[in-house]
């Protein structure tokens, strides 16, 4: 396993913010956004399906994002980021407030039942 490099080691919350951004800026631009639309639209609102249509190409457009701010490129590259942005979201609500809008992207909407029956 490689070292992580300088530039990632030092991800402050303020370049969290800054690649989380272009994440999601990323995530619209119009061929991405087809691409995601019509897996969505294969996946329904079934989590399996979400995971094997979605996940994916949100997985292949943060990479292709994140390796520009110094991770490296494929699977370690996004390890390294998720571990980092982990631990900010924690210290920082912007950056976990904009995580969870990448997550979006590929979790469907949860509803919760708020009453019980007896």
């Amino acid at each position: 396993m490689a070292a992580v490099t300088e530039k990632s080691c030092d991800l402050t919350a303020e370049k969290a913010r800054v690649v989380l951004s272009s994440v999601l800026e990323a995530l619209s631009l119009p061929e991405n956004a087809v691409r995601l639309g019509e897996a969505k639209d294969n996946a329904g609102n079934d989590m399996l399906k979400m995971m094997q249509f979605v996940f994916p190409i949100v997985v292949h457009i943060q990479m292709d994002v994140i390796k520009n701010f110094g991770f490296p490129e494929g699977r370690e590259g996004m390890m390294q980021f998720a571990k980092l942005i982990r631990k900010l979201e924690r210290e920082d609500d912007e950056v976990a407030h904009l995580h969870a809008q990448v997550r979006a992207h590929f979790l469907p909407p949860v509803t919760i039942a708020t009453e019980t029956t007896t």
